[in-house]
Parts: structure tokens; C-alpha cells; sequence
């Protein structure tokens, strides 16, 4: 494979955040350092199908409306179980190593919930990011909200419920408060996010949710500034200088994050007393830590007036496009995008040498 490290930049998926996972492997792509890394394209159709692609497969970069995959300009391709990089042409059955190791920059489900990480791991190719339990408890709201719980970390009142038992809005209300909010519970870039202010609202909300997941939770409304904070992990994870988002719409909706070029103001450095910068830095480590979260994550909270912090909940592979966060952040922070994705590199293949230092059995001399 020569002196440079091939790097599979594995994008797409079968989730409904699926154009933004193109935009973020863009970003990644054009910001890897070509002296150290060759970038291999391998995308994911909506049918789950892996390709690998030529450089331009990706369409119309610059309009996120109509960002399409290409699968036409590449060969379909499977990793198999112990195949450490060597992919297998659906095609012509032939093999030939591809990659020395993955950055999944898939967003939510079958991609970010610890399915393509358990693929991952057990073809034996190292990979940027959280293993399999710390991204399927930070995917599943439920799970991710009931672990920060009983880890004492503040978190906002909520309800779990699924789509064969949902209660009505006067009873739910009399639990959480109105307005509520309702989201399904294994999604994000804020799809299918809905707010019930009256019955009818709530009931739309719900059925929205519900085209998303079978499991939805139902959340108190949290009066509170949105600020957010990225992790790097080392030893201690650095959290990021946090920022804020200044919704225009009614909350953080998918339309205000990719659609409307005014849905709201991104601040990379919050304006917040520098204790209050000091206890989000410190919970976003927390709660990195709590969900047992490797490589990076952005955390969001809600900062309310009277100084209190709520977490909301975290993205174990967070949005890498131009305008998100987490790599706005960090830079805020004095890594720039090139450095930062070649720390999560490095992180990946230390994680991958120590692991494979493990004994798998007692036999093993």
C-alpha cells in the first residue's frame, strides 16, 4: 500500500440522515492530509449496499438539497469477517487489500447505533470513533438518558414510550409540563423532531416521530440557551471551547441546520462566565466517560438563566460538514480540521494495537 496509510472514509447509509453523512465525508476528504493519508470513497446506499467509488461520485456538494450518491462510478464491495482491509469484489469474487483503517462518518442509524462498528471489528480493521456499546447507548435516547441518570448528571424530565402504548396529551402533560417535545428515540440531525403545545400538535408530533422509530421519548421543555461542546478523547478526553446555537425557527430543526440558510446563528465561542464554560467543559467529559464513548463526540446542553446545566443528549459521530459544530469548535480550540482528523486517526490505530494485545484465550501463550 506503500508509505501512506489508505484511509476508507465510509459514508452514506441507509439512515434518513443520509445526505448529511455525504456533506461530512466531503469535508473530510478535503481537509485529509495527502502527505500522510490516500483516502479510500466507500459509500453506502440507501438499500445498505456498499460501493467503492470513484473521487466524484458524490454530486452537487455544494447544495445539500440535491447532494446525491453516485453508485453508478463504483464496483460493489464486502469486508468479511477477519479480512483486516482486504475487500471482496461482489463482481468478480476477486480480493485485494484496500484499507489500513475506517472513519464511519455515517449518522444515525446503521452507522452510528454499533452495527457497521461491529462489522468493523470483526473483519479486524481499526476505526475511528466509539466501539459498539458506546455508540449504541449513545444512539438509543432512551438508554443514553436512563445511564446519565443514574450517573447523577442532569439531564431533563422525560418519557418513554412506544407506538402501541402512547398516552394522550393532558396525561402526559400532567408528568412533563407543556410545551413538550417529541422525537424518536434512535435518530438525529433533529428528523423527525416535533413540538405539542395543544393535543393536535402532540398527536402530529407523535405520528411523525413514530415514521422514524417504534420507540419515541416525550421530553419536558427545557427554557434554556442550546450550547454545545466537543470531546476529543486522550487521556483526559479535552473538551472544545463551547458554542452556541441561536435558533431563528421555533427550536433546532433539520430545515434550521441544512436547509434554511438563516434557520440559525451558530456561535463557535459561546458568550458564558467562565465558570459556567468550566462546568460544561467538565460534564461533557462526564458524560463521554459515562457512556463508555472512544474517539469524539459533541455534547449538548441547555444553560439556563439562573446558571443550572442540562444535558441533552450526545452525537457519537457528529456532523463534519463546513458549517457543523464540532469541527468549528475544535479549531476555536487550536486543532484545525487536517490535525483533528489526524488525531482520531492515530486514536483509532492506538486503540487497535492495544486491543490486539489482549488475550482471547487461556491457552494463548
Amino acid at each position: 500500500m506503500g508509505s501512506k496509510m489508505w484511509v476508507g472514509i465510509i459514508f452514506g447509509g441507509g439512515s434518513a440522515e443520509h445526505e448529511i453523512s455525504l456533506l461530512s465525508a466531503l469535508n473530510i476528504i478535503n481537509a485529509l492530509d495527502r502527505e500522510k493519508y490516500e483516502p479510500v470513497l466507500i459509500g453506502i446506499d440507501t438499500k445498505g449496499e456498499w460501493f467503492l467509488l470513484e473521487r466524484d461520485a458524490i454530486l452537487n456538494e455544494d447544495d445539500p438539497k440535491r447532494i446525491a450518491l453516485d453508485t453508478t462510478r463504483g464496483r460493489r464491495i464486502v469486508f468479511a469477517p477477519g479480512s483486516n482491509g482486504i475487500v471482496t469484489f461482489c463482481d468478480t469474487c476477486e480480493q485485494e487489500p484496500l484499507i489500513d483503517v475506517a472513519f464511519p462518518i455515517l449518522h444515525g442509524p446503521f452507522g452510528e447505533d454499533g452495527t457497521v462498528q461491529g462489522l468493523l471489528k470483526l473483519a479486524g480493521i481499526p476505526f475511528v470513533g466509539a466501539g459498539v456499546l458506546g455508540s449504541s447507548v449513545g444512539m438509543d435516547k432512551d438508554v443514553m438518558k436512563r445511564l446519565l441518570r443514574d450517573a447523577n448528571i442532569p439531564i431533563g424530565k422525560f418519557v418513554t414510550v412506544r407506538e402501541d402504548a402512547i398516552p394522550s396529551f393532558e396525561e402526559i402533560a400532567l408528568q412533563l409540563g407543556s410545551p413538550l417535545f417529541v422525537k424518536p428515540a434512535n435518530l438525529g440531525s433533529s428528523i423527525g423532531i416535533g413540538k405539542g403545545n395543544d393535543n393536535e400538535s402532540f398527536q402530529r408530533a407523535v405520528k411523525d416521530a413514530l415514521q422514524y422509530d417504534s420507540k419515541i421519548l416525550i421530553e419536558e421543555y427545557v427554557k434554556g440557551r442550546e450550547i454545545e461542546c466537543a470531546v476529543l478523547d486522550g487521556d483526559p478526553p479535552l473538551a472544545s471551547i463551547p458554542g452556541e446555537i441561536i435558533p431563528s425557527h421555533e427550536f433546532y430543526s433539520y430545515e434550521a441546520k441544512y436547509l434554511d440558510e438563516h434557520g440559525a446563528t451558530t456561535v463557535t465561542c459561546a458568550d458564558l462566565p467562565v465558570d459556567v464554560v468550566i462546568r460544561v467543559q467538565e460534564l461533557a467529559v462526564r458524560v463521554f466517560q459515562t457512556l463508555c464513548c472512544e474517539g469524539f463526540a459533541r455534547v449538548d446542553f441547555f444553560v439556563k438563566e439562573n446558571g443550572d446545566i442540562v444535558v441533552n443528549e450526545i452525537n457519537t459521530i457528529p456532523g463534519f460538514t463546513q458549517i457543523s459544530m464540532y469541527p468549528k469548535m475544535m479549531e476555536a480550540t487550536g486543532i484545525s480540521c487536517p490535525e483533528l482528523i489526524d488525531r482520531l486517526i492515530q486514536l483509532a490505530i492506538k486503540r487497535f494495537e492495544k486491543e490486539q494485545k489482549l488475550k482471547n484465550s487461556r491457552t494463548e501463550e
